[in-house]
């Protein structure tokens, strides 16, 4: 069994402890050997050394040095020759393909990969040099040196993007710093982890790693990569973490495992970028503009469909309306006040027992769930559920799941928790869990909310064979997939609501951004996390406007209305009110004014929605996708493009102006009118509604009547804006149709 520093259950794993630790055996990648330049493919010498100890004027301070062998018998291998090769994905995409023992359990195949993957035949045979051999393709040169083993990656004009760290590259005297390419083995449970070290030029920064709310740029920072119910918007720990990140210098990563895995950006040695995995193999694609590293990870793992066009209104929620009368006049308040939304989602309190999930409506607090959903569907509004995979004692369904085996277990056949689990590597499981939600979905329900999903134990057993240890990570992708995979053959229409994910889970979307606190750095935070996921392949994102865990404050939730109306998705929940009624006249003319800007700009969405998804590009982007050049647009993460040709800045502190930085160009404020010239800091007034929206000048976007519902939208009457040095005129352009998925000429 794996053995795991972690003092509480589920605690993220921080994989670098044991490469610190004396008492752990290391192995450093040294040198090539057998190696054939046609199959690129040989085995690394793994160096064997360990830690002294050594006291130095009052200090103690550890040392790696080479050890010699004391096992037996002594047909152990001293310093071990494991495999490893390169391959070649696409022009842009190198893979690199490392063992540290041999593999005995039998590969299965990747559902975080999308289709087959295939040799790329552009990069030109092997070129040897002193070093080792050299590949070239029209956009850069991957260098292999044999002795000692090096990876150097450039692009094509020859600058070196990143190389690989080697024991002997240290300019340390204290020579353990970085942690070289290497893997340790455990005397504990002779388990191996791998410490793939790169380097990190001045100036450098990192981005991606999936929802992370930490700051933008990751470099400085460790981050453990492990799926867990965060509670929090403004910590360190992820719903949705992403083994992927871009970096400033026009590269990209994605380390191909499920094995829990702690990045350290520069954190600990701020020259060395170390991926630490707590797996003996390492399969990495190496990406070499960011927009083209996007493009080139979501080839390969998947690009998100586009949603639902009413998916992208506005959805009403709160914890919980818990009957039917609350939810009809949920629907008649939104028709009263003329606020537009299209989707009325049910948390919790839908079943007999609040959170006890069994599929079923209560019999006491809802008379005709169906007619209800009849009736609200006629007016335009969809219906969501929520959700979750775990069943407690007392659910109808606990001891059915027990007695079938769909549960995950321990290694000893019992329960790991106090839940059953469901284990959907079982393929038994997820026809058992899609025949429950199809119910929900052929009652007229239009989307499911994939909660939780962040706690398959480490220590369980699943019906893969796997252990926790591969199968934690992944669970968010098999559960989002069992609700994705079931919506679309009911309903015909790729859509979830989910708060965990894991690579490959962009192909399944809506995520939300989990817990959020209501204060002022919280819906910072939660820029950051939707800058963050979108960097990881992820087109659309929310979160729950006005913080989730208390009651927003008025004059917060004026604020963050807007900013939450220019995501992909829009949805108001937490503890109540979350209503725009149960607040002042004000608020509600705001909120709905917040709401109409939406609905007019719905062409402009589902437009800039369908290139997104095209591209594998985020719908809300950090500035340096749109001005990879400018050199401040990869320090900003409290602004953001909305599509690519509206700028946005909300307001983060009860104000009515901001800094803004405006890229080259000119600048058309979308409330006023004002132009402004670009590439400078200024300070801007917000409009009436309270966020700054810039148009990029030369842009024209497409605007509709406002509606109560997007099935309410006149799509005949959608007309051009054009925004212009001189102003804002009629013109004439074109926008993608969302009924007829086709581009439309607007005259």
């Amino acid at each position: 069994m794996k053995h795991y520093q972690t003092s509480r259950l589920n605690e993220a794993i921080d994989v670098s402890i044991p490469f610190h630790q004396s008492d752990t055996l290391n192995f450093m990648g040294d040198q090539v050997t057998d190696f054939d330049p046609q199959t690129r493919s040989g085995q690394i010498k793994w160096l064997r050394s360990t830690r002294k100890p050594r006291l130095a004027f009052n200090q103690y301070d550890f040392f790696i040095e080479p050890a010699q062998s004391w096992e037996f018998p002594v047909e152990y291998p001293e310093s071990p020759v494991m495999p490893f090769d390169i391959s070649f994905v696409t022009p842009r995409t190198a893979r690199i393909r490392i063992q540290t023992r041999r593999k005995v359990a039998k590969e299965q195949p990747s559902l975080m990969i999308s289709g087959e993957i295939s040799e790329d035949t552009s990069w030109t045979s092997a070129t040897q040099n002193e070093h080792g051999y050299v590949w070239e393709s029209p956009f850069g040169k991957v260098e292999l040196g044999l002795h000692p083993f090096h990876l150097t990656f450039k692009d094509a004009n020859g600058k070196i993007l990143t190389q690989t760290w080697h024991h002997k590259d240290t300019f340390s005297l204290q020579n353990m710093y970085p942690v070289p390419f290497s893997f340790a083995r455990s005397i504990q449970d002779m388990s191996h982890k791998i410490a793939a070290t790169f380097s990190l030029s001045p100036g450098e920064k990192i981005y991606g790693t999936g929802e992370s709310f930490t700051g933008l740029n990751k470099r400085g920072q460790r981050i453990d990569l492990w799926t867990r119910d965060s509670l929090s918007v403004q910590t360190g720990d992820m719903y949705k973490p992403i083994p992927f990140f871009l970096s400033s210098r026009q590269y990209g990563m994605f380390i191909h495992s499920t094995a829990p895995m702690t990045l350290d950006i520069g954190k600990e040695y701020d020259a060395a970028n170390t991926i630490y995995m707590d797996d003996d193999s390492m399969d990495l694609f190496f990406f070499g503009d960011p927009k083209e590293v996007l493009g080139e990870y979501t080839a390969l793992t998947g690009k998100s469909p586009v949603p639902p066009l009413w998916s992208f209104g506005l959805w009403m929620s709160r914890i919980t309306y818990d009957s039917e009368a609350q939810t009809r006049e949920v629907a008649q308040k939104l028709q009263e006040h003329q606020i537009p939304c299209d989707v009325i989602h049910l948390d919790t309190g839908w079943f007999e027992e609040d959170w006890r999930c069994d599929y079923e409506f209560s019999h006491t607090r809802f008379d005709d769930p169906r007619k209800m959903i009849e009736d609200l569907r006629k007016q335009g509004l969809r219906v969501s559920l929520w959700q979750i995979p775990y069943f407690t004692p007392t659910n109808r369904y606990f001891q059915e799941l027990i007695d079938k085996g769909l549960v995950v277990t321990d290694p000893d056949g019992n329960l790991p928790t106090e839940d059953a689990i469901l284990d959907f590597s079982n393929p038994e499981t997820v026809a058992w869990y899609q025949e429950k939600i199809a119910e929900l979905l052929e009652m007229g329900v239009s989307a499911i909310k994939a909660d939780f999903g962040e706690g398959a134990p480490i220590f369980g057993r699943f019906h893969s064979g796997q252990s926790g240890r591969l199968e934690h990570n992944l669970y968010p992708l098999r559960y989002n997939k069992a609700v994705a995979d079931v919506t679309e053959r009911v309903n015909g229409e790729h859509i979830i609501w989910a708060r965990s994910a894991w690579a490959g889970s962009q192909r399944y979307p809506i995520h939300w951004g989990g817990d959020t606190e209501n204060t002022d750095s919280a819906m910072l935070a939660c820029l950051r996390a939707a800058l963050s996921i979108g960097l990881s392949g992820f087109t659309y994102w929310s979160h729950d406007i006005g913080g989730f865990v208390k009651e927003s404050p008025e004059a917060l939730y004026r604020r963050w209305m807007p900013f939450g109306m220019l995501t992909s998705h829009s949805r108001c929940h937490g503890a109540p009110p979350k209503e725009p009624w149960a607040y002042s006249d004000s608020f509600i003319d705001d909120f709905r004014a917040a709401a109409e800007m939406k609905y007019k700009l719905m062409p402009y969405i589902y437009t800039q929605a369908y290139l997104s998804s095209q591209a594998g590009h985020p719908l809300l982007r950090a500035m340096f996708l749109e001005f990879p050049d400018d050199p401040t647009c990869w320090m900003i993460e409290d602004q953001y493009f909305f599509g690519s040709d509206i700028l946005v800045a909300p307001l983060f502190e009860e104000t009515d102006h901001r800094i803004v930085y405006l890229p080259q160009g000119q600048w058309v404020d979308y409330q006023t009118g004002a132009v402004y010239e670009g590439q400078q800091w200024l300070t801007i007034q917000a409009g009436q509604i309270p966020i700054i929206m810039l148009v990029r000048a030369g842009a024209s976007i497409p605007h509709v009547e406002a509606a109560l519902t997007t099935d309410h939208i006149d799509w005949e009457k959608v007309s051009i804006t054009n925004y212009t040095n001189e102003g804002i005129t009629q013109g004439q352009g074109k926008f993608y149709h969302p009924l007829r998925q086709d581009w439309v000429e607007v005259n």
